[in-house]
């Protein structure tokens, strides 16, 4: 992985939704090669050893590509394949603890729903907040919904990289950009498409144009 990681596109999988790819580890690098720069490994029905299996084949696949591999909840399998983080919910292992088990210069991302959870993940150590759900989604049809008001009132409050998720599709990914938030997470707008890498460079294209957008008229005033 380089040193310098990409923040604006994160693929974060899920094999029940993978379209035509035969493997996750097909659709992984056609989305990265594409342009994600992480990839956020979600298993919540494997086994721990099949988890860790699959990570360690991700662990590779990641590493030879130059994109980040973070896992979800297990910091234990995040350090037991040498992933270089892990992100963990609200009612996950905290933050410090994470940071803890994982030691110095790996990634801890913390998931947020408020700017006060955004506060508390920043002074707590995180690397990086996911903010979300932003819009309606099926992967989590009972999470509560940020919007783009409360995104920008997160961007002004952490000054640590800001990763929306929830309901991102090309339609409102612009719209994200012009937050000026960091970058956007993604499971079926990639995963679900005939080609993983076609759809990551859409997304990717689409939220920078908004970004650059957000960022000349910051330029301006």
């Amino acid at each position: 992985m380089s040193s310098k990681i990409d923040w604006t596109l994160c693929l974060v999988t899920d094999r029940d939704m993978m379209a035509t790819q035969s493997s996750i580890e097909e659709c992984v690098e056609q989305a990265i090669l594409g342009g994600c720069g992480i990839v956020q490994l979600r298993e919540k029905t494997a086994c721990a050893r099949e988890f860790y299996e699959i990570a360690l084949r991700l662990r590779a696949l990641t590493g030879r590509l130059g994109a980040a591999l973070v896992i979800n909840d297990r910091a234990d399998i995040a350090l037991a394949c040498g992933a270089d983080g892990v992100h963990v919910g609200q009612g996950d292992l905290p933050c410090r603890a994470a940071i803890s088990v994982l030691g110095p210069g790996k990634i801890v991302g913390v998931s947020a729903s408020t700017v006060a959870e955004a506060i508390v993940a920043r002074h707590a150590g995180a690397s990086y907040v996911g903010a979300g759900a932003i819009f309606p989604t099926a992967t989590k049809p009972d999470a509560e919904i940020s919007g783009l008001e409360r995104l920008r009132k997160m961007r002004a409050a952490v000054d640590i990289p800001i990763i929306a998720i929830g309901g991102i599709a090309p339609a409102n990914a612009a719209g994200l950009g012009e937050t000026g938030i960091d970058g956007i997470a993604v499971v079926s707008a990639i995963a679900a498409r005939g080609d993983p890498a076609d759809a990551a460079r859409e997304l990717k294209a689409l939220f920078s144009q908004g970004l650059a957008q957000a960022q000349a008229r910051a330029g301006r005033k």
